[in-house]
């Protein structure tokens, strides 16, 4: 048995015959099938690495072969080509120092009711006489409420233009992060892999033409023609239609499909994949790859190549899936692998079968060196191979369009196949599928629960928060719901480190999880109530919403400086403390900085501002620690490094927005932080979308010196909510939508407000009243 077999059979949970999480993208009990892909494939390749060296001469042939793919000997050679760019792991990296050990140990303290021990209360209007925000502040020792600001850093600069003192949020250092993850990830696709999917497009259309020529009139006739139109449409995508010759019995369904992807606005039949359908929405460029045509024929191409599934039910899509093993085991490989190789380092490994897993079943069915010619007639191989792929494990995340018949058929059963370059596994999406319809049942009523909520996310993760507020909203109405949460926990409880050193995608998500955390004596009195936990909650989702607009395909004002003349105020700021977090953040800049190094594609402004970014991560770790001590460590230094954090900010965003402007000087209206991703979708027409607006003011009482002082940072403004399918959002929809963009009038819309989740409002403000 394969290990990587193996693994999946003790990682792939099916509990109760309700709940089936398959573990690909870098979990233990979700996911050391971070690894499968490569471990299949890692295996195959050691076995054939062995066998290369004992006989030179098979690598020579390897590198002979003819450029239409095709071996010296005019097979098509399915030869074992040693991995040359093998996936990285977070813990394959080098670690951060641990932190120190500390103990908790703030005073408690509390808001008077007229905050009269406030001593900078006259700083900020209106606190005291507004019982809205009196009210809240006495009781919670912080409040929230709308800046104005479209950026984290507009927010920082003001505190030191005011000399306010400034509180250090955990969502300006995790926003900062995206940034640079964002940046990263764009340049990389467009500098390096999209030139890479353009000629494995080109190439493995060739190759497959190669396939469907030497196959006419044989049972492979049709699987062969499947292939070619598939790639047919790969390589119009990316924008180079012209440069090939569509054969006439696949060129109406091409151009078919490529109108349908153009409009993208639902689902319909498709038309080279008989008998499916396909959600065509999913095609519309969103996130950062709208609006730039090199990056958005790479999200479209892209999204072909994940999406489309090669049933492996099908007799026909399975030998479509075997000619196409043997097309990629060719020349296209080495871009197949290093496209693959990159983006699951930055998303995690693909949900569904492909290459590593099929090649080899087709030697084992068909034994060394099969092509076109050896297949023709030879039927018992090929039903050995559609045995053996029938017995490979099912994706854990079905996003295949399927008729509803009452949840009588696993839909990750049906939608068993092989997808040429597939969407990646994540914890949060295996989640939602087995909190959702047809995982959980009906509620009274007689609905069904088609979207999830983002924040079954951390519910899972552990915040009893987050399942009070899933109770208000009759989350565990619906049967099963509360059975599948609780296996969901266990699982996640259960697990081992190895869960989140899949990608960084998986390393992003567990840098968040200390927020779910409960706080108890010894940390601040801000820090240990309900408001604060919930307001915890839209830190978590805000940065969460990031993290999903960066990987939707796998979504200022000028302010002079400080002069002289001005009577010097007391304005030391505070750092949220939460030590464990910028420890966290500071690791995974170092993982992102050392990857992306491994891989050859890593400037060196670019690492050198990582380093500058694990640096600040690494101070605000310290000085955390040095809070919750009391306080009494914290120097001149560390508060003068609060004083200016505005200015770190402001560099940051300077420099992840220089691959989009030439301006000198830009206001931060430009690029705002405002985005919007979709991550959900009912097939019956409608989308759940998840979106950060304008940055949002938080006020909270800090001790410092023993005294209370109101501190200001900037925090993420959450929200959640639906459109139709054919409406799936972009950026600038959203930021016209909430009054942040101009419209296509050249107008600013104030009348189509999106209301925040109701959970936000007993610890926000609202200047409407």
């Amino acid at each position: 048995m394969h290990m990587a077999m193996k693994n999946r059979q003790l990682l792939a949970l099916v509990l109760s015959g309700v709940l089936v999480i398959s573990t690909l993208g870098g979990c233990s009990a979700f996911g050391q099938l971070a690894k499968q892909t490569v471990e299949t494939g890692k295996e195959y390749y050691d076995q054939n690495k062995d066998s290369e060296q004992e006989d030179p001469s098979s690598q020579e042939d390897v590198t002979q072969g003819k450029t239409d793919g095709t071996g010296s000997d005019g097979t098509v050679k399915l030869q074992d080509q040693a991995a040359g760019q093998q996936r990285i792991y977070l813990n394959d990296l080098s670690t951060q120092e641990p932190l120190r050990d500390y103990t908790p140990s703030v005073a408690a303290y509390q808001t008077a009711p007229d905050l009269s021990n406030i001593e900078n209360l006259g700083q900020f209007y209106a606190y005291d006489t507004d019982e809205d925000i009196s009210g809240k502040l006495a009781a919670n020792n912080f409040i929230v409420m709308d800046s104005g600001y479209s950026e984290f850093f507009d927010v920082y600069e003001g505190n030191r233009y005011s000399q306010v003192p400034s509180f250090v949020t955990v969502d300006s250092m995790m926003h900062t992060y995206h940034l640079y993850f964002a940046l990263l990830q764009r340049t990389t696709e467009r500098d390096y892999l999209a030139s890479m999917v353009k000629e494995m497009s080109h190439s493995m259309y060739q190759t497959c033409l190669t396939q469907y020529e030497e196959l006419k009139g044989s049972e492979w006739e049709q699987a062969a023609a499947l292939n070619v139109g598939f790639f047919a449409v790969g390589v119009s995508l990316m924008g180079d239609e012209a440069a090939i010759s569509i054969p006439d019995e696949v060129k109406n369904a091409v151009d078919q499909e490529l109108s349908f992807i153009e409009a993208a606005d639902g689902i319909y039949d498709s038309a080279l994949f008989e008998g499916e359908m396909e959600d065509y929405s999913q095609y519309k460029p969103r996130g950062y790859y709208e609006g730039e045509e090199a990056l958005e024929q790479y999200f479209r191409a892209m999204m072909w190549y994940g999406r489309r599934n090669f049933a492996q039910k099908q007799e026909l899509t399975d030998r479509a899936a075997l000619l196409m093993t043997m097309a990629l085991s060719n020349e296209a490989f080495k871009d197949w692998e290093t496209v693959y190789t990159i983006t699951s380092f930055f998303a995690g490994a693909s949900d569904d079968s492909g290459f590593y897993e099929y090649a080899p079943l087709i030697r084992e069915a068909y034994g060394d060196g099969a092509g076109t010619g050896n297949l023709i007639g030879n039927e018992a191989a090929f039903d050995a191979f559609h045995e053996l792929t029938g017995k490979l494990d099912p994706p854990a995340i079905n996003s295949a369009v399927f008729m509803d018949d009452n949840g009588e058929t696993d839909k990750t059963q049906e939608s068993k196949g092989f997808r040429f370059m597939g969407q990646r596994f994540t914890l949060d999406e295996a989640i939602f599928t087995n909190l959702t319809y047809s995982k959980v049942g009906e509620n009274a009523d007689g609905s069904n629960r088609m979207l999830p909520m983002a924040m079954d996310v951390p519910a899972v993760l552990g915040s009893d928060t987050a399942k009070r507020i899933l109770e208000d909203n009759g989350a565990f109405e619906y049967q099963g719901y509360a059975e599948n949460m609780e296996k969901l926990q266990n699982v996640v409880q259960n697990a081992d480190d190895t869960l989140w050193n899949g990608s960084l995608y998986a390393g992003w998500l567990q840098t968040l999880c200390p927020l779910l955390e409960e706080r108890d004596e010894g940390y601040p009195s801000f820090m240990r109530n309900e408001e604060w936990r919930k307001k915890n909650l839209e830190s978590f989702l805000g940065s969460y919403t990031e993290l999903k607009h960066d990987t939707v395909l796998y979504s200022k004002q000028m302010l002079a400086e400080m002069g002289g003349g001005m009577e010097e105020m007391d304005d030391r700021g505070y750092v949220e403390p939460e030590p464990e977090i910028f420890h966290a953040l500071g690791s995974l800049a170092k993982n992102t900085s050392e990857g992306m190094e491994r891989f050859d594609i890593l400037s060196a402004k670019d690492k050198e501002n990582l380093e500058k970014l694990q640096q600040l991560s690494d101070q605000l770790a310290e000085i955390s620690i040095k809070e919750l001590e009391g306080g009494s460590t914290v120097t001149d230094e560390d508060y003068e490094l609060i004083r200016t954090f505005g200015g770190n900010l402001e560099h940051f965003w300077k420099e992840t927005i220089r691959d989009q402007t030439t301006e000198e000087y830009v206001d931060s209206r430009e690029f705002p932080a405002a985005l919007v991703v979709d991550i959900a979708t009912d097939p019956n027409g409608t989308i759940l979308e998840e979106a950060i607006g304008g940055v949002s003011r938080i006020s909270v009482v800090v001790p410092v010196d023993g005294k209370l002082r109101l501190a200001v940072g900037g925090t993420f403004s959450y929200y959640e909510f639906t459109v139709p399918i054919d409406s799936r959002m972009t950026d600038s929809e959203w930021r016209q939508m909430i009054g942040m963009e101009l419209n296509d009038d050249m107008e600013y819309e104030y009348d189509n407000k999106v209301e925040q989740p109701s959970w936000t409002k007993s610890y926000r403000y609202s200047w409407d009243g």
